[in-house]
């Protein structure tokens, strides 16, 4: 299978070398999430190579002026989580135990087992499959969304309490991370066939583009992000942390949550679903705002 060096491929690699990432690592994440290894390697020596003749091009800096990167220091928004200080094995959420299976700090990743059962399982791809369409991606230039070359899954989005299912899915994750359930995108679910994927991607709108002041009036930004796993596709499909080299496997009923306090790659929330190699994928992901999501 071809692969692209994209513009949102360029952006990436130059975030990273902005965080301090060496080249040697950024070239392994690229690695472990899929990239051929030539066109990683010719991606990051043509994109640093730009980058750095287009710096050294620039005017001296005459006034401070506010850089991206001063969000890694700014004092972090308050986020989602789960009430893991006594270690628990199993956390209540109500209507069913919940398993703790696997916790990171940084970045903040908490693996879940048991979820949801296999009849909500079911149900969620039922109600979702009658209404797949190309998966689309925010368009942060615009506030819009559109097609994007390193998406290749289908998808649809569900309203909040839209069925019986997902009212009560949703009502069980606003108990587990204590986090008002209006302040929740509603479901989105998505089907991914073999080969397909979503490239190491971050899910907070990035603050330096045109478009990102209109998403955020909708209910801030993005603090988090659960991703619930409705079936098992026989191999691949996983969920990537490049920065941390770090996969879960998807497993139906199961979940990864992952959190960020501030829009920049400093919380090292850099992820992205690895292709299915055999059979499908279904996911149901919500995403989790500052304030109330209109």
């Amino acid at each position: 299978m071809s692969q692209t060096i994209t513009p949102e491929l360029r952006r990436w690699i130059i975030e990273q070398a902005s965080a301090g990432f060496t080249p040697e690592v950024v070239l392994a994440s690229m690695v472990s999430s899929g990239w051929q290894e030539s066109v990683a390697v010719a991606a990051l020596e043509s994109t640093l190579r730009e980058h750095l003749r287009a710096q050294a091009a620039k005017p001296p800096v005459v006034a401070p002026v506010a850089q991206p990167e001063a969000a890694s220091t700014a004092a972090g928004v308050p986020v989602p989580d789960f009430d893991l200080s006594q270690s628990p094995r199993q956390i209540d959420a109500g209507d069913r135990l919940v398993d703790v299976i696997a916790t990171l700090n940084h970045p903040r990743v908490v693996v879940l087992g048991n979820l949801l059962s296999a009849e909500e399982c079911e149900a969620l791809i039922a109600s979702a499959r009658p209404h797949l369409a190309r998966s689309l991606t925010v368009e942060t230039k615009t506030g819009g969304e559109e097609l994007n070359p390193d998406r290749t899954s289908s998808g649809m989005f569900f309203t909040r309490g839209q069925t019986p299912e997902v009212a009560a899915v949703e009502a069980r994750i606003a108990r587990l991370l204590n986090w008002p359930l209006e302040n929740g995108e509603g479901f989105q679910v998505l089907n991914y066939k073999p080969g397909a994927e979503y490239k190491p991607h971050y899910d907070y709108f990035d603050p330096a583009e045109p478009g990102t002041p209109t998403i955020l009036r909708r209910g801030g930004q993005r603090v988090a992000t659960l991703v619930m796993y409705l079936n098992e596709p026989a191999r691949g499909g996983g969920t990537t942390f490049p920065d941390v080299g770090f996969e879960v496997a998807p497993v139906r009923g199961n979940a990864v949550f992952f959190s960020y306090d501030r829009p920049h790659p400093s919380t090292r929330t850099l992820h992205g679903g690895a292709p299915v190699i055999e059979g499908e994928k279904w996911v149901a992901t919500k995403w989790l705002r500052e304030r109330e999501f209109v």
